[in-house]
């Protein structure tokens, strides 16, 4: 059985990590909302309401992660999903309202807030593996594996016929 390890260079690495990706995910919520608003498609409205939806439950579940190695659910802001929800907002505010064009752009952005969170929570599985952690990893872990899922959703939203339908707007020009 792994004896957690305490008070290493590593453990105060994985804290961090994990006020990072609360940050992140407590944004996230707020911010799929207003992406699901702008979108056109009613599958992805309801993809990104169900994801703002289970975003919710992964930041509850981080503040379990923090209870089970000892420490207090804090966040540090996130600069990486910081850039991205700012970029979302730029493809809503620059795209035409109604187009699917748009919504090909907010598949973007949300996939590339998907692929940050994936790559994080692998990252911190592993770390409270090898830290002892192995209820945190677990929990980590079923995270990880919904973000997988939503990634592969959008894809498939993707592929339903907005990136087709958007192939075939005209560009306006004034």
């Amino acid at each position: 059985m792994n004896v957690p390890v305490q008070n290493s260079k590593l453990k105060a690495f994985f804290i961090e990590q994990l006020q990072d990706i609360y940050w992140a995910e407590n944004k996230l919520a707020k911010k799929l909302h207003k992406l699901s608003d702008a979108a056109t498609s009613v599958q992805l409205k309801e993809a990104l309401d169900n994801h703002a939806t289970q975003t919710r439950i992964h930041a509850d579940r981080l503040e379990k992660v923090f209870a089970l190695i000892g420490e207090e659910a804090d966040a540090k802001k996130c600069p990486a999903m910081s850039g991205i929800i700012e970029e979302g907002e730029d493809i809503v505010d620059e795209t035409d309202d109604g187009s699917m064009q748009r919504d090909v752009g907010i598949i973007f952005a949300a996939q590339k807030a998907e692929h940050y969170e994936i790559a994080t929570y692998g990252g911190l599985a592993q770390l409270a593996k090898t830290l002892g952690y192995m209820d945190a990893k677990d929990l980590l872990g079923q995270t990880l594996q919904e973000e997988k899922q939503a990634d592969e959703l959008l894809t498939k939203i993707a592929e339903s016929g907005i990136n087709y339908q958007a192939s075939h707007e005209q560009e306006y020009v004034s």
